[in-house]
């Protein structure tokens, strides 16, 4: 059973006191437990909140923006693999390091997710797999995925909406600091799926976009036009810095086979890549 809100009241709450401000807030009922999750910012940054309560306790962990896609794409992986494929993980985001533990009661299976840092106690939630494909692991999953569309919504604190497009004086060339894009990218435990974004003219070329993920950096890939013609804007997107190159038509044959010779040349180190994140806990020896 789920219900929600949203809005962008004042709020205190586990992240920094009274000047956060709720962006997006959701429940969720599992079995006897609700799972709260409050997607919050204040002038540090963004984060998620999840709090799991019961009758008798209250456990929350806290969530840098930067991991809401991670936690997403480890549940996709919980929610759709087989369950011998199934194994601990070990996510590293910032001064934190999130565990995922497989485990069983006489209530069925369920999912162990601690945060550890320095600066707070160990803590830890406990997510029930659910007697249902809609229910449990598949609705914590359903709800990250929609939190994380809306944090692209919302611009983050002190930036600015990146104006799709250039002025007529712009040419070809670097731009250093170029505004910002709401984050609205599918973050991935590997770094070479692309996601599209919402086309803003169907017809034609402009307004065409994607965006990859690698490591803790996303990548904005944006056919636009001016009085010039039509160009490709790949901007590059770390933390609140944002950097941007403007790639002629012209030019997109011959940077794609640049780009394509050095992915040959490093092929073997790009096939031994897994997400930098991420580790696979191996199971005790019995």
């Amino acid at each position: 059973m789920e219900g929600n809100s949203s809005g962008g009241a004042a709020t205190g709450g586990g992240g920094g006191g009274g000047s956060d401000v709720e962006l997006v807030s959701k429940t969720l009922q599992v079995e006897h437990k609700l799972f709260y999750f409050d997607l919050k910012e204040n002038p540090r940054g963004r984060y998620l909140k999840i709090s799991e309560k019961t009758s008798a306790t209250r456990s929350t962990i806290i969530v840098p923006s930067s991991g809401i896609s991670w936690f997403l794409d480890l549940f996709n992986y919980y929610v759709n693999s087989e369950e011998h494929e199934l194994f601990s993980k070990e996510l590293q985001l910032d001064s934190k390091v999130f565990y995922f533990d497989i485990g069983d009661n006489r209530r069925g299976r369920f999912l162990k997710v601690s945060e550890a840092s320095v600066s707070r106690n160990r803590s830890t939630i406990i997510v029930p797999a659910g007697n249902s494909p809609d229910e449990g692991w598949a609705a914590f999953r359903n709800i990250l995925a929609e939190i994380h569309e809306a944090s692209g919504l919302f611009a983050m604190p002190n930036q600015e909406h990146l104006v799709v497009g250039l002025s007529d004086d712009v040419g070809a060339g670097f731009i250093p600091g170029h505004g910002n894009q709401p984050a609205s990218s599918s973050s991935e435990l590997t770094v070479d799926r692309a996601t599209d974004l919402p086309s803003q003219d169907e017809t034609g070329l402009t307004g065409v976009s994607k965006v990859i993920r690698a490591d803790q950096k996303r990548f904005f890939f944006d056919l636009g036009n001016n009085n010039r013609g039509h160009f490709l804007r790949i901007s590059e997107v770390a933390g609140s810095d944002r950097s941007s190159i403007i790639l002629p038509l012209s030019g997109l044959r011959q940077f794609h086979e640049v780009i394509g010779h050095f992915v040959e040349i490093t092929k073997d180190k790009i096939d031994g890549m897994t997400g930098a994140n991420v580790r696979t806990i191996d199971p005790p020896h019995r």
